[in-house]
């Protein structure tokens, strides 16, 4: 598998061909550059500008999976970035169905308090978040042995691939 190629935005002087279809959205037209005979996308002045590009930036292009695509500017290198810990709790609602003799629909509760009635049904609520704080890379990694012991022997980078979500990620639309 070959290295991918990054796009950078680079000075030409081929007429670009977009029409402006929203607020922050356009359609262009692929131009064939007449030397190698790569596709090429002459971005306007007014696009580059409204999107804030520059000559020589690097562009992160994502399939939006309905035949268009969107184009952002990726973050440079030195662009700061910090880990949040957020905290949340889910919200389930239970059923349980308990047969009680008549008259003594009270039992259902115990049979249910002492974990000995089947579970009926579930439907998660939604999650609320109940706190946040900024931590260092170095105490999320130990939060991370903390919280998933079973993975703690595991190097940094598989720890991190799987457990946390970076700015890259977001930015790419991956979860």
């Amino acid at each position: 598998m070959g290295k991918k190629k990054q796009s950078v935005i680079e000075p030409s002087e081929l007429n670009p061909l977009w029409a402006k279809t929203g607020d922050n959205s356009w359609v262009a037209t692929l131009q064939e550059d007449p030397e190698t005979g790569d596709l090429i996308l002459p971005l306007p002045e007014d696009v580059m500008k409204s999107q804030g590009f520059e000559i020589g930036d690097i562009l992160k292009w994502k399939d939006n999976k309905d035949g268009s695509f969107s184009i952002t500017k990726k973050a440079s290198e030195s662009e700061e970035t910090e880990w949040v810990l957020v905290e949340c709790v889910s919200t389930f609602r239970q059923r349980y169905m308990v047969e009680v003799p008549k008259g003594k629909t009270l039992w259902a509760l115990d049979t249910v308090t002492m974990n000995e009635a089947k579970e009926f049904s579930q439907e998660h609520i939604g999650e609320q978040i109940i706190s946040h704080r900024t931590v260092s890379k170095k105490e999320a990694l130990q939060l991370c042995d903390k919280d998933n012991d079973y993975g703690k022997d595991w190097d940094k980078e598989t720890k991190m691939k799987n457990f946390f979500t970076t700015w890259e990620e977001q930015q790419d639309g991956i979860k």
